[in-house]
């Protein structure tokens, strides 16, 4: 999540000087197998309430009618049948659920929530009002919200993609409460008993006696928002815990004070003990809101926080659930390396999060800091995650982190194209892209609650201004991008478009090839090499993140030239731009010349 606050998590890579014996093992057989299970899901992640806003006002902490927002039927077939074109194969819809939000839609039935405990005036969507409904800005008809949500499943099936959603399983909103829950389904919290702190039967934590106190100073939606509500308090008692796991009746501003901490039976107060036998009940209840949503089409769940969340619930739900689809996929936001085999082997996830590890090197790399380095790399598929490199979701940009364009990042989209060729082709897990990220949104403005750090905001009303002009009023043609934009644009298309074309890099096999070169001329650790490759394919990954040229040969060893059965001539054609590379014997290796920040695709 690490929306709703201001902690960073970061665990540095290790830097490995030499690779020990029993990981060249390791490598070797690593190295001998094929995988016959095609993980390489192509993701786009977009939030419908910005992606198709078309107005550009940008006022900040501007209302809804101020500064617009997107609605699920601006993602028509023209929007999506661009998006396929891309070489992405799922949408990730990000934030479609109904959560807390300073507008008011009571004319509709809805309960206006108290902008005390709301951040931004949209309202933060990892703060969940009603796990049953659909966030009603999203609808051109509000009393249709669930209606139009059900036609955008069906369309995005209809034109080849899957669907992915939200699930927040840590935290709801402090106004928490289904107005359009199934019959027979008991609201989270309706049977607790408020006089305990703890109880494995209740779905919160309390606080006895205790009122919840507003944090001080926090002033929602500025200066200019004026609400009835607005008056710094809330009426909740007892108080109930925070979604960060502060047990206080008093969080600070900093905590994710607008949320309420959901109880899986572990007593935080009481060394963290697990009461699993019997089921509490708010693992049934969280099992219905993903039947629901599973019923109506979904195909996978992204899931927040999920190592605030007990590994026993998740081993029990996620296989329940797809007993009923065994299609569905899970998706978990985990940040702990020491924990990854834990969520996958255990709690049964699919695909985990590589941010602490991939992303975090290649920010490093792409950044040109100090002493960055692509043993870091290395570092990732031989330690952080050996044996489970599949299940890792690759990405360099989404709505927690800051955009590659913005000073906070790289203040230049073109420098992520060797990062980005890593993310995609290091090797079989999914790989992630972040609306505007192919255009080079640099997230430029102060929206709101989301102040100008680099991140395109998810709690504030907004357009975003180099997305808009792919947009170009819902053609979706892209006529209004400048020609350098265009081409960037042609650079992610190229990539994803190879990896979902490619068997190689879809399902092969990984050979590092840094040792084999690491005494060559013109070697440094800015460049990472690498070949993935299958019985029918095979590609051979150079990537230069030094800021400046590099001419090299690389060279294959001879024992991957005979487990590939290569020798002679061979002509090596890049599949990011045609570009053809010869040598006369392979046995010599192949020489190559990569500009500053670059990379090849060489297929061989």
């Amino acid at each position: 999540m690490k929306k709703n606050c201001v902690f960073v998590f970061f665990i540095a890579a290790t830097i490995l000087p030499y690779i020990t014996l029993a990981q060249v093992k390791h490598h070797k057989k690593k190295n001998s197998m094929e995988q016959t299970t095609n993980h390489k899901l192509i993701i786009y992640q977009l939030l419908p309430r910005l992606f198709g806003n078309t107005q550009t006002l940008n006022k900040t902490n501007g209302s809804v009618e101020e500064n617009g927002v997107g609605k699920l039927n601006d993602i028509n077939d023209k929007a999506l049948q661009e998006i396929k074109k891309m070489g992405f194969t799922y949408v990730w819809y990000t934030g479609v659920i109904e959560h807390a939000t300073m507008t008011d839609y009571s004319q509709f039935g809805i309960k206006a929530d108290d902008p005390d405990i709301v951040k931004g005036r949209a309202g933060s969507p990892y703060a969940i009002k009603d796990y049953y409904d659909i966030d009603p800005d999203l609808a051109v008809d509000v009393k249709n919200r669930i209606g139009e949500y059900e036609a955008l499943i069906k369309r995005t099936h209809n034109n080849g993609l899957k669907v992915l959603m939200d699930l927040v399983p840590n935290h709801v909103a402090r106004t928490y409460g289904s107005d359009v829950k199934p019959a027979g389904v008991r609201d989270f919290g309706e049977d607790d008993d408020k006089g305990k702190a703890f109880s494995a039967a209740n779905d919160f934590y309390y606080m006895p006696g205790q009122p919840f106190v507003v944090p001080a100073g926090y002033n929602p939606g500025g200066d200019e928002f004026k609400s009835a509500l607005k008056d710094g308090k809330f009426d909740e008692n007892p108080a109930k815990a925070t979604g960060n796991d502060v047990f206080s009746a008093a969080p600070s501003i900093n905590d994710w004070f607008e949320t309420m901490k959901l109880n899986y039976g572990v007593d935080y107060m009481d060394h963290r003990h697990g009461h699993f036998d019997p089921i509490p009940p708010l693992w049934n209840k969280v099992y219905d809101i993903l039947h629901y949503w599973s019923e109506k089409g979904v195909d996978g769940f992204r899931c927040d926080m999920v190592e605030m969340v007990p590994i026993e619930f998740w081993g029990w739900v996620i296989p329940k659930l797809k007993t009923e689809h065994p299609g569905l996929v899970f998706i978990g936001e985990a940040y702990d390396k020491g924990k990854y085999a834990d969520y996958i082997f255990k709690g049964k996830f699919d695909y985990l999060y590589d941010k602490v590890g991939l992303y975090d090197a290649i920010k490093r790399l792409t950044r040109d800091e100090h002493n960055s380095s692509t043993w870091e790399i290395n570092a990732v598929w031989n330690h952080d995650s050996k044996g489970i490199d599949e299940h890792m979701l690759r990405f360099m940009e989404n709505h927690d982190e800051q955009r590659i364009a913005s000073n906070d990042f790289a203040g230049n989209p073109w420098l992520a194209v060797p990062g980005m060729i890593v993310t995609a082709t290091l090797n079989t897990g999914p790989v992630m892209v972040y609306f505007g990220q192919e255009v080079g949104e640099p997230a430029i403005g102060t929206e709101g609650f989301s102040g100008n750090d680099g991140r395109t905001s998810i709690f504030d009303y907004w357009g975003v201004p180099q997305h808009q002009k792919w947009v170009n009023n819902h053609e979706y043609d892209g006529a209004q991008l400048s020609a350098d934009q265009q081409k960037l644009r042609g650079f992610y298309h190229n990539l994803l478009t190879a990896v979902h074309n490619s068997e190689a890099l879809k399902s092969g096999a990984f050979y590092e090839l840094m040792m084999a070169n690491e005494r060559q001329p013109g070697f440094d650790t800015r460049l990472y090499i690498y070949v993935r490759y299958t019985n029918n394919q095979r590609i051979l990954v150079i990537t230069n993140f030094n800021r400046s040229e590099r001419k090299l040969t690389v060279k294959l060893p001879e024992d991957l030239l005979t487990k590939l059965n290569q020798s002679g001539h061979k002509q090596f054609t890049d599949l990011l731009s045609g570009a053809k590379f010869n040598t006369d014997d392979i046995r010599n290796g192949v020489e190559v010349s990569l500009p500053a920040m670059s990379g090849l695709l060489l297929e061989f």
